[in-house]
């Protein structure tokens, strides 16, 4: 299923083999369209590579800038994630989009797994993995070359390589006259990888997303530009990032928001019950079978499915799987009935699917037909300018969910929530985030309330005695800096609001090598 352009939006259209010189103009004139009609040049280029990739099956897509330093850079692809693409940078020269910059010709590599000068930095080809073809054509403005386009598609005898090119080619071309016009400057100088487009997030419902980090607002924007399609969607990063945070939003920026948005945890059930609960069951199927029951695919038709952890399906599973995402139809488990649903499929696993591969527990084309589109959530310990704005979020629902007046973390708390590595993530800082708003009894949140894996670290002030001095000694300390926070570094109004003397605090400070020039303003 495929895409045709209708104003600024898409409708489903048949597949069309590229083959047929109807289907190659009817393309050409809808990508036309698009690069005409969009007000965003960049959400433009993306829904033109995932036409490209949708339509034609020509496989990942990658369109490359030449930037003022000299370096090409992967700003836009489909099939790879965003991490892969910060990783797909050339000089001029360099592999085989390199000397494509250099000389101004397109290239075409019937096998890259026997050419040297593919470079593979992008990750797309795995070892031992099915002969793959290479065509990479220039994007030109004005007679000079400021970029490439880019498809890696599976190495068939029977397909017409040159007749690709020519048609890419004809792709390239326009991707160029629509740059110019956008503003070349701007184009060849985009945003770094990780970095927003600002008009995409500002009109966007976030929902429960929360982050202004260039890693996290990265995977924002590419769920936004793939929202309207109906484009397969692989989500990967660790558990507790907020896969399904990403899931959500995609669906609510689709065509199919009214629809359903129906969710499924592939790891949370056995097997057994796995193809049941995807595809239904009639009665008698099994034991406690006594009614018909609809599956998950069903029950999402005209929506939106979303499969986590979908690395921990079995083989036999991800067969039936990978019909459905082929053909859009399966039986239920005991009926001989096809079943045809509309549904657009969203995965997303914390596992490396590639390592899957090699090891054969994954098979590799279903791989292929669920990476169409990959978006990566980065973990916590890589967006740590996230950790307070998420920590106050987190202060706020709980507060209000358990009826307790809590109003700030305390400096001491801020610090250790700041230099822990959190291994499981976001859900992990909710979780610390709760239990320290449920023991909580000032309004404020100190950082013997978080939990003890994150108390070893050095700046709560904590100590590795277990006597009561040591206790007091770390209670004082941390009310002390506390008090010097809330007067911003004046140690005689925070000796006041100790109720202590002013000779006494300045003791205690060079006493516990407290910095009063940091809480100045």
């Amino acid at each position: 299923m495929d895409y045709a352009v209708e104003g600024a939006r898409y409708v489903p259209a048949a597949s069309v083999p590229i083959e047929h010189a109807g289907s190659r103009w009817k393309t050409l004139h809808e990508v036309h369209s698009l690069l005409d009609r969009s007000g965003e040049i960049e959400e433009a280029v993306t829904r033109t590579l995932l036409l490209l990739n949708e339509r034609h099956r020509l496989g990942p897509c990658f369109v490359s800038i030449v930037s003022d330093s000299g370096e090409i850079r992967t700003d836009y692809a489909t099939g790879i994630s965003g991490k892969s693409r910060s990783l797909a940078r050339y000089r001029e020269g360099e592999g085989i989009t390199g000397r494509v910059v250099e000389s101004g010709q397109p290239a075409i590599i019937p096998s890259v797994q026997d050419e040297p000068a593919y470079l593979n930095r992008t990750g797309s080809v795995l070892p031992g993995s099915e002969p793959r073809s290479f065509i990479c054509v220039p994007v030109t403005s004005g007679g000079a070359t400021i970029g490439t386009l880019g498809i890696l598609l599976r190495a068939d005898e029977e397909d017409d390589l040159d007749l690709i090119c020519d048609f890419l080619r004809a792709i390239a071309s326009l991707l160029g006259n629509a740059l110019k016009t956008a503003r070349i400057n701007e184009w060849v100088n985009p945003p770094e990888v990780g970095q927003a487009i600002p008009s995409l997030i500002q009109k966007a419902d976030l929902g429960s997303l929360v982050g202004t980090s260039n890693a996290i607002l990265s995977a924002v924007e590419q769920a936004l530009q793939v929202a309207a399609t109906r484009t397969t969607v692989l989500i990967i990063g660790e558990s507790g990032t907020g896969k399904e945070l990403i899931a959500e939003l995609i669906h609510r920026h689709s065509t199919r928001a009214t629809g359903p948005l129906v969710k499924l945890n592939c790891a949370a059930l056995p097997d057994s019950l796995v193809e049941a609960e995807l595809f239904g069951h009639e009665r008698g199927a099994f034991t406690g079978a006594h009614a018909r029951r609809k599956g998950r695919f069903e029950l999402a038709d005209k929506g939106t499915i979303f499969l986590d952890e979908v690395g921990d399906v079995s083989l036999n599973m991800q067969t039936r799987l990978l019909r459905v995402l082929q053909e859009r139809e399966f039986e239920r488990v005991g009926g001989i009935e096809t079943l045809q649903v509309d549904v657009r499929l969203i995965a997303a696993t914390n596992k490396d699917l590639e390592l899957g591969i090699a090891e054969g527990t994954f098979r590799e084309d279903l791989y292929y037909r669920l990476n169409v589109f990959t978006i990566f959530v980065p973990p916590l310990r890589e967006r740590k300018t996230d950790v307070l704005l998420l920590a106050d979020h987190f202060v706020e629902k709980y507060a209000k969910a358990h009826s307790k007046s809590v109003k700030r973390i305390s400096t001491p708390a801020i610090d250790m929530l700041m230099s822990y590595h959190w291994p499981g993530n976001v859900r992990e800082l909710e979780n610390c985030i709760e239990r320290a708003v449920v023991v909580c009894n000032d309004g404020v949140i100190h950082s013997h309330h978080l939990p003890p894996t994150l108390q070893t670290a050095e700046l709560s002030g904590t100590v590795s005695a277990t006597s009561l001095v040591g206790a007091v000694v770390a209670l004082e300390r941390e009310m002390i800096i506390d008090a010097l926070k809330t007067t911003k570094g004046n140690q005689a109004r925070a000796a006041k609001l100790l109720q202590i003397t002013e000779r006494m605090i300045n003791y205690k400070v060079k006493k516990y090598g407290v910095d009063c020039r940091r809480f100045l303003t």
